[in-house]
């Protein structure tokens, strides 16, 4: 697996994962993108944290198709909320659902830590995960998320309920 700034050609990769209602907790938003709201996002991108104050990275897998090798887009990891004084950065991952139960939301993971420890130096990475999302929270602890608190009725749903989220944190 590797990491490659977003593409023109990702644009779908983007549309299929920020129009998904089932993340839409996740972030900050609860509306779909258009695509043109998008394409004009992947333009404008720097690819540099101290000026976007985030990275947005897409996670590619090789996959053969036929006698050749090309690479695949199975989803999206993110540091954002970046405060270049305290070093730290909030973190995000998204596999697409067919992609799912395949170790890549781990080793996309993996790799973002990697690169926010030793190219661009943080000293801390969060995440805050909704309760229930089980998946992601032990994707998280099996990379040393940890130092857990419980956040009540942290996120609203789209229903109007409240839920809880969990706060977890790795010292690097």
């Amino acid at each position: 697996m590797i990491l490659t700034p977003l593409e023109p050609e990702d644009l779908e990769l983007l549309y299929t994962i920020e129009n998904e209602p089932a993340l839409w907790n996740a972030g900050n938003t609860n509306v779909p993108y258009s695509r043109y709201a998008l394409r004009n996002y992947i333009s404008t991108q720097q690819h540099d944290i101290y000026a976007d104050k985030q990275v947005r990275l897409v996670a590619r897998v090789e996959e053969e198709e036929g006698k050749s090798i090309r690479e695949k887009a199975v989803g999206l990891v993110d540091l954002f909320n970046f405060s270049p004084e305290h070093q730290r950065a909030e973190i995000g991952f998204a596999v697409l659902k067919e992609e799912q139960g395949k170790g890549y939301g781990r080793q996309a993971l993996r790799l973002l830590v990697e690169y926010a420890q030793k190219v661009l130096h943080l000293h801390v990475l969060y995440a805050v995960v909704a309760a229930d999302n089980a998946a992601s929270l032990a994707t998280l602890r099996s990379e040393d998320f940890a130092h857990e608190r419980l956040l009540r009725d942290w996120v609203m749903r789209a229903d109007g309920c409240w839920e809880d989220a969990v706060f977890l944190q790795r010292i690097l």
